[in-house]
């Protein structure tokens, strides 16, 4: 593994998220969104605001110089918008009632009821100009969702990907107030009765938040989940009280989202009120990382620093009391994933190098563990396209390929991408072979791998390729299978 080790400080720059975005649901022209000057005058008031309640909270000077670091980012770039906005005038904001708007408690945010929207057919002013293809998402892009830190700055980039043209390249990003721990996508908007194209992210603060990834230029999310509370504005606080580590949306249940935190407990979040449903206690360290099942809409997979791994029931689940199973795992869980040709099992990672598959019906013991790393598990793909591909990622460096059954698991592939320290990995929904990573190597910390240019992955691999996620179970396990010939690591 590469070192960008230096003898001065090294600048921060490392990507610690990141979420490939499905083809087909994004606009193909992203509305551009200008501020009026009530709406910049709002969002800086409330800027100040919040600066001064977070002192009021006692907070350290370093994580204040941070806060205005972030706010101030947030407030240059609201001048800039507004100054693109010529015809933004007081006129405006009587017409959208600027004066009488109030921000509530958990759902607030910038809507397209209360900002100058620009035509998106006038995005593209010059014909010959070169960058006008570029703005426009085809039916064959993917988005590629890049948590992104910087110095002092923290972002989601929104990247496009199309494998058939070989493209990669920023199409838009949004300005965060912290460092963006975990990023899910989801087409449930809330306030509207039709599908959207969102995604909510978890930061190093206790709120989640909502962005309109078909909105361009926005600073400010669409949806807040939580609050640190306020005694300024007699506030309570809500939801989580320290950074969300990891969500997962109920593909299910639509209005559902749970959230993991550095607090101990998860959350399951209704959309449509934006407030808890229910906070699950259950647990004596942070929540690492959690995944609704693919099929089973009241099943929930949860891993968390005591090395506990849980499945729980969350029909039967209350503030007061919990149904669940769990499993030991000796080391921190880092990360879950269910077997989509098992409806049964799943895979999780531990912080010492190990993977451990699990049928979710036997608490004894996991059904294997194997040793696939020298450092933690920061990535870990387990195909629900192509059965038994599990792709693993690592602080140690490494990207590795397996092939897995209920029996073993056999090293396929290993590969270096000189990302530095690997904190992140996934899988494009529409070519699983292709994955991407993110790293804290300073030169260079996100890249796409194609594996199918690898012969022996596509030799083991390109045969098994369903070409959808698997929508079928396969056969509860035998007991007497033959032990499979399996080649270690």
């Amino acid at each position: 593994m590469e070192s960008d080790q230096e003898d001065e400080v090294p600048n921060v720059n490392f990507v610690p998220s990141l979420l490939f975005v499905k083809r087909g649901v994004a606009k193909a022209n992203p509305d551009k969104v200008t501020l009026t000057p009530a709406e910049l005058a709002r969002i800086i008031n409330e800027t100040r605001e919040d600066l001064e309640d977070d002192g009021a909270e006692g907070m350290d000077t370093s994580d204040d110089e941070e806060n205005e670091d972030s706010q101030s980012g947030l407030a240059e770039r609201a001048s800039r918008l507004a100054a693109n906005n010529p015809e933004g005038t007081n006129e405006v904001a009587d017409e959208y009632n600027f004066d009488g708007y109030e921000q509530e408690t958990g759902t607030s945010g910038l809507h397209l009821s209360t900002v100058a929207v620009i035509d998106p057919t006038e995005n593209i002013q010059d014909d010959e100009d070169s960058d006008a293809e570029d703005e426009i998402i085809k039916p064959t892009d993917n988005l590629i969702l890049v948590g992104h830190v910087q110095n002092d700055s923290a972002s989601m980039e929104v990247y496009i990907y199309n494998e058939e043209e070989g493209s990669l390249y920023i199409h838009h990003d949004f300005l965060l107030p912290s460092p963006p721990l975990c990023i899910e996508w989801l087409s449930f908007d809330p306030g509207s009765d039709k599908p959207g194209n969102m995604c909510a992210i978890g930061c190093m603060e206790p709120i989640i938040t909502l962005w309109d990834l078909d909105i361009q230029d926005s600073i400010e999310p669409v949806c807040k989940l939580g609050s640190k509370g306020s005694r300024k504005k007699n506030l309570p606080k809500l939801g989580h009280t320290d950074a969300v580590l990891d969500i997962s949306w109920n593909k299910h249940l639509e209005h559902i989202l749970a959230s993991g935190s550095v607090d101990q407990t998860v959350i399951l979040w209704d959309l449509e009120e934006g407030i808890p449903h229910t906070t699950i206690r259950d647990f004596e360290e942070k929540v690492q990382t959690l995944l609704f099942h693919p099929k089973r809409a009241e099943t929930l997979l949860a891993g968390s620093c005591d090395g506990k791994v849980k499945v729980f029931d969350c029909r039967s689940t209350t503030d007061e009391s919990s149904s669940y199973k769990k499993w030991d795992l000796g080391g921190e869980v880092e990360r879950v994933c269910w077997d989509h040709f098992n409806e049964y099992c799943f895979v999780a990672s531990t912080n010492d190098g190990k993977v451990h598959y699990i049928d979710s019906r036997r608490e004894e013991r996991p059904l294997w563990t194997k040793e696939m790393h020298e450092q933690e598990v920061t990535g870990l793909v387990l195909s629900g396209q192509v059965k038994g591909m599990l792709s693993t990622a690592s602080a140690d460096g490494s990207l590795k390929v397996w092939d897995i059954d209920e029996q073993d698991a056999r090293m396929v592939y290993k590969r270096n991408p000189k990302i530095g320290v690997i904190q992140c990995l996934d899988a494009c929904n529409e070519s699983p072979f292709t994955l991407a990573l993110g790293g804290d190597l300073k030169t260079k910390n996100f890249c796409v791998v194609n594996l199918l240019d690898n012969d022996v992955v596509s030799n083991v691999f390109k045969s098994r390729y369903t070409g959808n996620q698997a929508t079928n179970s396969i056969e509860p396990l035998a007991e007497d299978m033959e032990d499979a010939s399996i080649a270690d690591e």
